[in-house]
């Protein structure tokens, strides 16, 4: 049993990225979608989408990584913040940028998951998931 799947994804990621794999592939969820949601607004990944296995119940979320021309990595540090045993919760006030604004936080509101930028323009707090350069 997995007590963390947006851990489990991010591990994934970070994994992938590491031995510089085109895509990655996990079980779906809202909350994924909505993290991969964001991460392709901001321009971290290419695409997701989810398909749909056959044999299995489940569909699955697969991820299209983006590295720069030279095969640089686009996501070089991706961190879990909020955790199971530590909930983290921040206002819109108390948000800060991360690396002077070269990196994102994600944020998980009661209007869905956006990353800090978008909660300081529309004044949202919520559970901070995750940071990400």
């Amino acid at each position: 049993m997995m007590t963390d799947p947006i851990a489990d994804m991010l591990t994934r990621i970070r994994n992938a990225v590491r031995v510089e794999r085109p895509t990655v592939s996990l079980p779906v969820s809202k909350v994924k979608c909505g993290l991969a949601e964001v991460l392709k607004r901001e321009g971290y990944i290419w695409d997701w989408h989810e398909v749909e296995t056959e044999g299995e119940p489940q569909k699955t979320l697969h991820i299209d990584l983006k590295y720069g021309p030279n095969g640089e990595r686009v996501i070089r540090h991706i961190k879990r913040i909020s955790k199971p045993g530590c909930r983290v919760y921040a206002r819109a006030n108390t948000l800060k940028p991360v690396l002077n604004g070269l990196g994102i936080s994600v944020i998980s509101t009661s209007r869905g998951v956006i990353s800090d930028r978008e909660a300081r323009q529309r004044k949202l707090g919520g559970e901070v998931l995750c940071e990400l350069w």
